[in-house]
């Protein structure tokens, strides 16, 4: 196909066909990939990238702009996870590259302290994929330990994996498929029994925790409060409201982070130096987030969770009054995963009917079960997803269907 200029109003009609099949995420009826804050949340969003459309965080000497932009992310983040004066860190592109970054820099803390030249992670099932990802990125093997009958991570199990190579333990609050939290403090001090580095993934809940606990919820230990916890991963631009993408790696202090930087002068260009993975890195999800939360501030955040937890609860609630399917894991904060309950029904099968309903829900298992992530935009629409979840179950033709991926090649 002959790449041909068009006039800028074509070209942005052409744009706006193209979205036709894609999922409405701004009419709530989406549980996955885009979390909506509400029309003011998107305008300071819009805005703040219009303003930084084309700068690049590649060298922020020459943008000083993003350099404050990101020191201040990065505390504002730490002072929610109740990070010392010394904590450090830097924005990424993601959850995924926030977990590479603590992969990475785990690694090299095992070789550069302990000598371990075959490093290990060890991490429940119920981890993300990213760390497996970057195991395989990172010359690294994973050692995977079981879940309890509450599909928290079976410390036990994991004490029994650790080892002298062991780089990393893996804790997450919470495990993003049925939405329960690990026991951290158990998982840092079996971390610290062999020296290794204890990562929470709090991709998920570092922006839905602590407000939660402001809220009133109860919220087991998980952050820096926790001794031995050494870094934490927290998405902006999950319950964060931010755009994509942007996510916060954050450090108990700089000598950890300096584990995850590359600095390099062996060729003719000068000094190259990155922070995370990135060479260049477009400085506007980063001023997006930066808005975003500066717009937001506690108070706001506190009242877009409340208002994202009273969904949740309204869901799992509405799951159990419905014949054939059931909730997965006591989880209490804003992940809903379900699965059927009674020979006959395919949840796979219902998730069918939903999308046909219009709405998206992830897949996963095992289990096979539908996967929700609950954000404030879906309060509006729970009593309608309720009344078609019903029907649904009620409606749906078993098929032998597997689930949709995660995520996808294409």
């Amino acid at each position: 196909m002959e790449l041909a200029g068009r006039p800028a109003d074509a070209v942005l009609e052409e744009l706006q066909a193209l979205r036709h099949d894609d999922v409405a995420w701004g009419a709530g009826r989406t549980f996955s990939l885009v979390f909506d804050g509400g029309p003011a949340v998107h305008d300071v969003a819009r805005r703040a990238v219009q303003l930084f459309l084309h700068e690049n965080a590649l060298n922020t000497a020459a943008f000083p702009s993003l350099a404050t932009i990101q020191r201040d992310v990065v505390r504002w983040t730490a002072d929610l996870l109740h990070g010392p004066a010394e904590a450090a860190g830097f924005l990424t592109s993601g959850g995924t590259e926030s977990i590479q970054c603590a992969v990475l820099a785990a690694r090299e803390r095992a070789r550069h302290e302990r000598g371990v030249s075959d490093p290990e992670i060890v991490l429940p099932i119920s981890a993300h994929a990213a760390f497996h990802k970057s195991a395989h990125l990172f010359g690294m093997r994973t050692i995977t330990t079981p879940v309890r009958n509450d599909w928290t991570a079976d410390v036990e199990a994991m004490a029994a994996a650790v080892g002298p190579n062991t780089a990393l333990v893996v804790g997450s609050a919470p495990q993003y498929p049925q939405g329960v939290v690990d026991d951290i403090a158990a998982i840092a001090e079996l971390a610290a029994s062999v020296g290794a580095h204890c990562h929470v993934d709090a991709c998920m809940g570092g922006f839905v925790l602590p407000f939660a606990e402001r809220l009133g919820r109860a919220v087991p230990p998980w952050d820096f409060r926790v001794e031995g916890v050494h870094s934490i991963s927290a998405d902006v631009h999950k319950l964060g409201y931010a755009p994509k993408g942007v996510s916060v790696i954050v450090y108990r202090d700089k000598a950890l982070r300096r584990f995850q930087t590359f600095d390099f002068d062996g060729w003719l260009g000068g000094r190259y130096a990155t922070p995370n993975l990135q060479g260049t890195r477009s400085g506007a999800p980063m001023a997006a987030a930066w808005a975003v939360m500066r717009h937001l501030g506690i108070e706001g955040y506190v009242e877009l969770t409340r208002r994202a937890l009273d969904a949740a609860d309204r869901m799992r609630a509405g799951i159990a009054a419905i014949d054939g399917v059931r909730v997965l894991g006591p989880g209490t904060f804003h992940l809903v995963a379900f699965a059927a309950d009674r020979p006959g029904v395919d949840v796979l099968a219902v998730g069918d009917e939903l999308r046909a309903r219009g709405w998206h829900l992830d897949r996963q298992g095992p289990p096979p079960s539908l996967h929700a992530t609950v954000s404030q935009a879906n309060a509006a629409t729970m009593d309608e997803f309720l009344a078609d979840l019903a029907a649904a179950v009620a409606d749906h033709r078993p098929t032998t269907g597997e689930p949709a991926p995660y995520a996808t090649l294409e």
